[in-house]
């Protein structure tokens, strides 16, 4: 379970920069079919996350942090993009988006012992 959460927001992230390309190449149609598999790509990477969520034995608060960030990752993501496409300001939305990828990978590759980092 860990490798298809793992696969499906690898997917994800190049997928968001591939649109973010497409947008400024003017490829309007292909940007849009790109967010669109960008939002089925949030739903396994939600279900995963809640599949591994509900095997830990004790959930602890870090768990619950990791979630809450990880969903504020997709938010942004969608923010992101919903403004790139508006050609509205994005920088306040572009760091929002490293504080949260950070702390996520943080919490999930270092803090939370259910990472495959952490034997």
């Amino acid at each position: 379970m860990i490798h298809a959460h793992i696969t499906a927001w690898f997917l994800a992230l190049i997928l968001f920069f591939v649109a973010i390309s497409l947008h400024k190449s003017g490829k309007v149609k292909a940007f849009k079919i790109v967010q669109m598999i960008l939002r089925v790509l949030y739903l396994l990477i939600i279900a995963t996350g809640a599949g591994l969520l509900f095997t830990v034995y004790k959930i602890d608060v870090w768990y619950i942090l990791k979630a809450v960030v990880g969903l504020w990752v997709i938010g942004i993501f969608e923010m992101l993009l919903g403004r790139i496409a508006n050609n509205r300001k994005t920088s306040v939305f572009w760091i929002q988006f490293v504080v949260a990828w950070l702390l996520v990978l943080y919490l999930g590759f270092v803090k939370l012992p259910m990472s495959f980092l952490n034997p």
